[in-house]
């Protein structure tokens, strides 16, 4: 494959460095945590933002369940998005279209649009989503790629954008952000990202409806979490069913979120192997990859205990990238 991108989620990044959290190199040197990345073969960054995210940058997920948001409003982002591009990376950005994140399980309308409905929806996913890449570009940065959604299996801004529900609205939804991204960025490539890549029943009623609907992409990316779907990882059954979309929908792949278990470093790093060897596999594709998500964390320092990440407490309020992202470098 002439482009690969082998790329980092660093969403927590700027909240952890105001915690006091510090990263080391390979060598056990205090470093940049762009420049970890980097010296691993790194080349692309996914950031994320919110429409108006708690200022504690904390969600309260649950009754007894808190988890960290990072720094996602849009000035935040700029200063992730600034320090990615001085390092010379690639990045993708991710609209959440929420107040808080999305996935297959939370796709909760942003609070300051509540009680609208799709027809007042509509421009409201295109204003954000202008109004977030118009205050990049006033600062010489328009994305590489834009995901509009996240994790939007069931759907957006429930109830108005739900697949069970809301099917055509859904996909306006999605067209309204996807015209927003091509408006202000035409070059910028327009990712729809769904979870769980490996099972059709999660993913063939969303892409048969979009599809089917008139919705407009670029690139199908996906979500391969083999912890949390209790499967063994198999590089060709993943090769396998990247190419059955590409030949169904005639459209590239993209593994934009991978993870394993953090103290597993030898089974993580087999994930990440696997998706790198999966995607290479693919023909006629001008570029592809995979992005880690959140490898700079470990979970003892997170509130909720994401167990996904890949770095180790190397000391207090000191973090170091385990073998995981190893993968990329040796499969350069």
């Amino acid at each position: 494959m002439k482009n690969m991108i082998y790329g980092v989620d660093l969403g927590w990044a700027s909240q952890l460095e105001s915690m006091g959290y510090q990263w080391l190199d390979e060598q056990g040197k205090k470093t940049d945590i762009i420049t970890a990345s980097k010296e691993l073969g790194v080349n692309a960054v996914r950031l994320r933002v919110f429409v108006d995210p708690p200022r504690e940058a904390v969600w309260q997920k649950r009754e007894n369940e808190k988890c960290m948001l990072g720094f996602c409003d849009r000035e935040g982002v700029l200063a992730m998005a600034e320090r990615v591009k001085l390092q010379g990376l690639k990045l993708m950005l991710v609209f959440h279209y929420s107040d808080h994140f999305a996935d297959p399980e939370f796709q909760d309308m942003p609070k300051a649009w509540t009680g609208e409905n799709g027809k007042q929806l509509e421009p409201r996913v295109a204003e954000h989503t202008k109004g977030v890449l118009g205050f990049l570009k006033e600062h010489g940065i328009c994305p590489d790629w834009v995901q509009v959604g996240n994790e939007i299996n069931n759907g957006m801004m429930w109830p108005a954008g739900s697949l069970k529900n809301a099917r055509e609205q859904l996909v306006r939804f999605l067209n309204a952000g996807y015209e927003a991204v091509k408006e202000v960025c035409p070059d910028s490539r327009v990712i729809t990202h769904l979870a769980s890549v490996m099972d059709d029943t999660q993913c063939m009623p969303f892409w048969e409806n979009f599809f089917a609907c008139g919705g407009k992409t670029d690139i199908l990316g996906f979500s391969y979490y083999p912890y949390w779907e209790k499967f063994e990882s198999n590089k060709d059954k993943l090769a396998e069913k990247l190419k059955e979309y590409t030949r169904r929908y005639g459209k590239p792949v993209m593994i934009v979120e991978v993870g394993g278990l953090d103290y597993d470093e030898e089974g993580c790093y087999r994930i990440v192997a696997d998706c790198i060897e999966a995607v290479k596999t693919l023909k006629g594709q001008e570029e592809s990859g995979v992005f880690y998500w959140e490898p700079e964390a470990a979970a003892e320092i997170l509130p909720d205990r994401y167990p996904l990440g890949a770095a180790r407490l190397a000391g207090e309020k000191v973090l170091q990238y385990n073998k995981a992202l190893q993968a990329y470098r040796d499969h350069l």
